[in-house]
């Protein structure tokens, strides 16, 4: 079935009723509504839908209201195949997939220039820093396709805010000519760049000198409930941890101090002050009551830093859980006493999931240095001895110059390297990438090149591309993610507020669909690309 009859059989659910509705209190009065509701995008970096389902029933508050109280799409999954950060976010930002937008990886290699490009670096500006001197500068030029919160400000006149502790994770949500885009830089502390203003935001600076990180120095992060209710083991096979941290609780922050700022990202405390940064904006700029429709997106790092480390079964994990779920109860209880419910729209979303750490999945590791090694001794017969990768960025493999081309002519060569490729235990698929690219491929029966083809863009993807066997890793990290299997591809995306009835939807949905979904209950205009409205005023 296609996508398009599949969403539109959602849509023909949705209206006719089918879906049902778990509802733990009745909706808080507020102010009245503003006449264009304030849209506000939340996104947990790194949150398996799986978490909801094993975790669920121990949160009490943000996590439970939007599960009981919002609109929920339990099959909702990313379609393609690099589900990573820079991906996700730019995905959920702009209602379209990778191929289009043009943000494939966190990192492409640059051809040209040889070496690699992280998706939101820009030499044309300078990074700003809030607490120190930042390095490099950061933006949304090679954003390809605008965001919801730049159409809502060229559109509508809407203020635009962006906040997160990844400049990937704050830039890919706000486009150009954000009111306010903020992140983390490890030894700048919160950064902007000259892409968004010239000097440091006032409202901003005042925040961060009222409420300095530097008070959580010396604090412990402790269990927030009974270890009785965790389940598994505090100390699983595989976990790695940060650096002068040890793999059980406590986990004190700033012990050695030069550490600090890296625990405290790796912490709930970073959590709880991107929720009381967010609601500062919104009552500062006095978000949701402008000209326009306004936006604020907030996206959640802790988990995803904490999962590559600690793993998804951690007591770690579970209790960054356990606290956000506080977190996003305390912003959306700021919300409705701010604006009433019919005052915001707002959605839950997810960059990807993440890979059980193969310790404990039974599964193994298949390093990019034993794939290098593997492509230099397939293509040494047909072009001689020598270096014949020049990068790799896990699924993505860049060749080094001329040797693309000399491969896509000798069929022996091409088939010689694949093949060599697909022997390796920890790679299940291996492809040339004009094999995966193209409007052809993106509409393949064949679910794995289709998922690939969805990740191509043909300037800034790899030249050969692997899908690695699943549950393994092409990485000696603890674990990660950017694979087309559930644990990665499957995300949350719930509607709440405005507009949003409440009930499971079990029709197909993607993370692509939360821009113009958001648009549609707004009522604001919105360029749609890959994804649909699924619910409307």
């Amino acid at each position: 079935m296609t996508r398009l009859v599949s969403l539109v059989l959602s849509l023909l659910l949705v209206s006719s009723g089918c879906a049902t509705a778990r509802h733990s209190e009745a909706p808080r009065p507020g102010p009245p509504a503003a006449k264009s509701p304030l849209v506000v995008v939340l996104v947990v970096d790194q949150m398996r839908s799986e978490y909801f389902d094993a975790y669920g029933a121990r949160f009490t508050s943000g996590f439970r209201r939007l599960m009981d109280q919002g609109a929920w799409f339990r099959n909702a999954a990313y379609p393609y195949l690099n589900t990573v950060t820079c991906a996700g976010h730019s995905t959920i930002g702009t209602g379209a997939f990778p191929y289009r937008h043009g943000m494939v990886l966190n990192a492409w290699w640059d051809r040209q220039a040889g070496r690699s490009h992280p998706c939101t670096s820009d030499p044309s500006v300078k990074n700003i820093g809030y607490m120190g001197t930042p390095t490099g500068g950061d933006s949304a030029a090679a954003l390809l396709v605008p965001p919801l919160g730049q159409q809502l400000h060229e559109k509508t006149r809407g203020r635009s805010v962006a906040i997160s502790l990844k400049p990937r994770s704050a830039i890919t949500m706000a486009g150009k000519d954000a009111t306010a885009v903020l992140w983390f830089q490890d030894a700048a502390g919160w950064t902007t760049s000259t892409a968004f203003t010239q000097k440091p935001v006032d409202w901003i600076q005042e925040f961060i000198a009222a409420n300095p990180i530097e008070s959580a120095r010396g604090k412990a992060w402790e269990r927030m409930r009974p270890i009785a209710e965790y389940t598994g083991a505090d100390d699983g096979p595989g976990e790695a941890t940060p650096s002068g941290w040890t793999r059980t609780f406590p986990h004190v922050l700033g012990e050695p101090a030069q550490q600090f700022r890296l625990h405290w990202q790796r912490s709930p405390f970073a959590d709880e002050y991107l929720g009381r940064l967010a609601a500062h904006a919104i009552d500062t700029l006095n978000l949701g009551r402008g000209e326009g429709t306004d936006f604020i997106s907030v996206s959640f790092s802790t988990l995803d830093l904490v999962g590559h480390q600690y793993g998804p079964a951690s007591h770690e994990v579970q209790d960054v859980l356990l606290r956000l779920d506080r977190t996003i109860g305390t912003l959306l209880d700021h919300l409705d006493s701010r604006l009433g419910r019919d005052g915001y729209v707002l959605a839950l979303g997810s960059d990807h999931g993440v890979a059980t750490i193969p310790e404990q999945s039974g599964a193994r590791r298949q390093p990019s240095s034993e794939i290098i090694a593997t492509i230099d001794s397939a293509l040494a017969p047909f072009f001689g001895p020598g270096k014949h990768v020049a990068h790799t960025a896990y699924t993505d493999i860049y060749l080094a110059p001329g040797v693309f081309e000399k491969l896509k002519t000798s069929p022996k060569a091409s088939e010689a390297v694949l093949a060599a490729l697909r022997a390796l235990p920890g790679i299940a698929h291996a492809f040339r990438s004009d094999e995966i690219s193209g409007p052809e491929m993106r509409d393949s029966s064949d679910p794995v090149k289709r998922a690939a083809a969805l990740s191509h863009h043909p300037e800034r993807s790899g030249d050969l591309i692997v899908v690695p066997t699943e549950n393994w890793l092409l990485s000696t990290a603890a674990t990660t993610h950017g694979t087309l299997y559930a644990y990665d591809q499957r995300v949350p995306v719930i509607f709440f507020g405005a507009g949003v009835r409440p009930g499971r939807r079990d029709g197909p949905a993607t993370p692509a669909d939360i821009a113009p979904t958001l648009a549609a209950l707004a009522g604001a205009p919105f360029a749609a690309t890959d994804g649909v409205a699924l619910l409307k005023r």
